[in-house]
């Protein structure tokens, strides 16, 4: 189903919205995530509907990490953030956190990247003596934390990309 929604200017365009009413972006994405005009060729990205098992979400977020799309590994680390039981959903959202503060250090926006990679360590921090899946939750919580230090320190500048790819499973 489809609604409309006044954009900038007053000119009206048809909001996508899922069988539930809730809004979706059809529009394709860059790498980083921004949406890119209708009909423009984007980065394919992981369909809204698509529940990965813990270790695939993991193996896929990872890849995209590397690859230099965490705004798409984030979308990953979300689906299962969603359907993970109550004893890992915040370990999952801070994954997704995680993923979406190297979004917001890609795209040049440093206090969007600090805020968001202490956010997630905090939440990771929470499983470092319990992290299912192999996740080596301290390791991440205390390198997220250190990046964060880094940006507030120093910004987004001499930051090495092996920086800025953490390992999210042994």
């Amino acid at each position: 189903m489809a609604e409309s929604s006044t954009m900038g200017g007053g000119a009206r365009e048809r909001r996508d919205r899922d069988g539930a009413g809730r809004p979706r972006n059809a529009r394709p994405r860059d790498g980083l995530g921004r949406p890119l005009p209708r009909g423009a060729t984007g980065v394919p990205t992981t369909p809204e509907d698509v529940v990965l098992s813990p270790s695939a979400a993991l193996t896929q977020a990872q890849r995209l990490i590397e690859a230099g799309q965490p705004f798409h590994a984030h979308e990953v680390l979300e689906g299962v953030w969603k359907s993970a039981p109550d004893n890992e959903r915040e370990l999952w959202r801070g994954l997704a956190q995680l993923a979406v503060g190297l979004t917001h250090g890609a795209r040049g926006n440093p206090t969007g990247a600090s805020r968001l990679l202490l956010r997630a360590a905090e939440r990771v921090a929470r499983y470092a003596d319990r992290a299912p899946h192999g996740i080596p939750a301290a390791d991440l919580a205390s390198w997220a934390t250190e990046l964060a230090r880094h940006i507030e320190r120093h910004g987004l500048e001499q930051i090495p990309a092996s920086a800025l790819t953490p390992r999210l499973h042994s």
